[in-house]
């Protein structure tokens, strides 16, 4: 089974998703993004949706946390 890619890059992130709709529920964040709840969140997403769910992201969180948690949104 194949899983969907989608990049995005703006002037305040980058991101990249690979995510598996008939998965084991296993996520991959490499990281994290340093905003605890959104990181939770993310996790539980793919836990508890039994997604597999690869994030690769960098965003200007010296600004502001916002633009990395909509572009992920709308990468989603």
């Amino acid at each position: 089974m194949r899983n969907a890619v989608i990049s995005r890059i703006t002037g305040e992130t980058q991101i990249r998703l690979e995510l598996g709709l008939d998965g084991k529920g296993t996520a991959d964040l490499c990281g994290g993004t340093g905003i605890g709840f959104f990181d939770h969140m993310r996790n539980a997403f793919a836990r508890h949706g039994f997604f597999d769910l690869k994030i690769e992201e960098k965003g200007d969180l010296e600004v502001d946390g916002h633009h990395l948690v909509e572009d992920t949104g709308i990468v989603m």
